[in-house]
């Protein structure tokens, strides 16, 4: 495991250093992308000045309600329909075409349902996330071994200890991927619903920076938000291998 970190940071490193390259060469002009040593620098500059950290603080709110929505709703809606097969059955084919659906069209219903405020890009985030988490939770029950579930029966377990101590357990590797998934497209929903409307955010700020022209800021701003997702997944793996670790299923 520690030579594929080193490998992929390495990789990351290399590219990196390409990129400043191309851009300090002027292969690829400054108009379309500045080198990532000038994206540090103004990702610092929105940092010091304060206004970045309103607008991450915004988005990220949004974010959270989204991710919490996508994740306990999905993973609820995966359990109720491993549950009843037919429903499941007349369901499928509404997720499996789920993610061809432009999802942006219900923005003006949500704006009528919720107003002009956080609740449509909440919303957004949510009908992005959640259907991956519902995915991941059937797929993740569907893959639990009958031999597995009737050692509950054997011990004499109580349903609900059955489903927390031998089914969670032994469905988690396809519930974090959910969640992993869930996280990843609930961002992508919020941020690509404060482009469309909103009063604040780093999607509008990204937006604006991109109307004026401005690399500096844009670039920035991206890195900023590249920056906090990474750390999300950095924690969110930190959790998984905690609880494999406890579980001891790694």
């Amino acid at each position: 495991m520690k030579h594929i970190a080193l490998f992929r940071l390495l990789l990351v490193a290399g590219a990196i250093l390409v990129l400043e390259a191309l851009c300090r060469t002027n292969i690829i002009s400054n108009f379309t992308m500045i080198p990532p040593s000038a994206m540090v620098l103004a990702a610092w500059q929105q940092l010091s000045q304060g206004d970045a950290l309103s607008e991450l603080g915004y988005t990220m709110t949004n974010a959270v309600c989204a991710i919490i929505i996508s994740v306990i709703g999905g993973f609820a809606a995966g359990t109720v329909l491993h549950a009843l097969p037919r429903v499941r059955h007349a369901v499928t084919p509404l997720l499996a075409s789920w993610y061809a659906i432009p999802t942006f069209v219900f923005y003006p219903l949500l704006v009528v349902l919720f107003g002009l405020n956080r609740g449509p890009m909440i919303a957004l985030g949510a009908l992005f996330g959640i259907v991956a988490m519902v995915v991941s939770t059937l797929d993740g029950l569907d893959r639990i071994s009958r031999a597995v579930v009737k050692t509950g029966l054997v011990l004499r377990m109580h349903p609900l200890q059955t489903a927390l101590l031998i089914k969670l357990p032994a469905a988690a590797p396809h519930l974090f991927t959910g969640v992993k998934l869930a996280v990843a497209y609930s961002l992508i929903g919020v941020i690509a619903a404060e482009f469309i409307l909103a009063t604040a955010g780093i999607g509008r700020g990204i937006s604006l920076a991109f109307n004026d022209l401005d690399n500096n800021t844009m670039y920035g701003l991206l890195l900023l938000l590249v920056a906090v997702v990474v750390l999300i997944n950095v924690v969110i793996r930190f959790c998984e291998s905690k609880l494999y670790a406890r579980w001891g299923l790694k």
